[in-house]
């Protein structure tokens, strides 16, 4: 079990900080407005009305023994940066921050985020993914720049095997697995020919995958 503090319980903060405790973590969450905290006390760990601006009410909460720390304070660039940098004096790990703009990210990234997140943009990105690449079923964001994406075999592919579609060397990305209804196959046979109904789990850039959508 991981420990977290998540400060600012707009929408965001407090999905995150709700599911975080579904998974059996520990959940400090944080805000300035006593009703929102009222309203999410009972699906955390701790929930309490502070300004998080304050480095010293920080100290006095113990985040500073904490594992991860999550900002959702993005429509407030100031309070945001502060809350920041005071996390980052403090020495906690790692900080993930939400922003609003690129330049509200690149401000907070060197401060000492080490994740900076635009949600509504990300959400737009998968979105969009999902509706335009034909066959791709699910979307999954592991950085700016790199995904896995669940999608069923383009027509062209069916009777063929993984080994002769080079799809490494083609595409410069990698199935790391197979699926066929609940069944999971780690490592992939790549000397097998592909079944339709098989649902590739792919590894790779964003150019990449439109490669394979082209």
């Amino acid at each position: 079990m991981k420990s977290y503090v998540v400060i600012g319980l707009g929408r965001f903060g407090s999905e995150i900080a709700v599911k975080l405790f579904a998974c059996g973590e520990e959940v400090l969450a944080i805000d300035l407005d006593e009703t929102i905290v009222d309203k999410i006390a009972d699906r955390v760990t701790r929930a309490v009305a502070a300004d998080a601006q304050d480095r010293d009410v920080l100290e006095k909460l113990g985040v500073k023994g904490f594992d991860r720390a999550i900002v959702a304070i993005g429509s407030d660039l100031a309070a945001s940066a502060m809350v920041t940098m005071n996390l980052k004096d403090m020495g906690v790990p790692y900080i993930l921050c939400k922003a609003q703009s690129d330049t509200h990210r690149e401000i907070l990234k060197k401060l000492g985020a080490d994740q900076v997140v635009i949600p509504e943009w990300e959400m737009a990105d998968k979105i969009a993914m999902g509706l335009s690449h034909t066959g791709v079923m699910e979307y999954i964001e592991l950085s700016s720049e790199i995904g896995i994406v669940e999608m069923l075999p383009p027509a062209r592919w069916v009777g063929k095997t993984i080994r002769n579609l080079e799809i490494r060397s083609r595409y410069g990305a990698n199935i790391i697995a197979l699926r066929r209804e609940d069944r999971i196959q780690i490592p992939v046979d790549i000397d097998t020919p592909l079944e339709g109904d098989c649902v590739l789990v792919v590894l790779g850039n964003y150019e990449s995958l439109e490669k394979m959508k082209d």
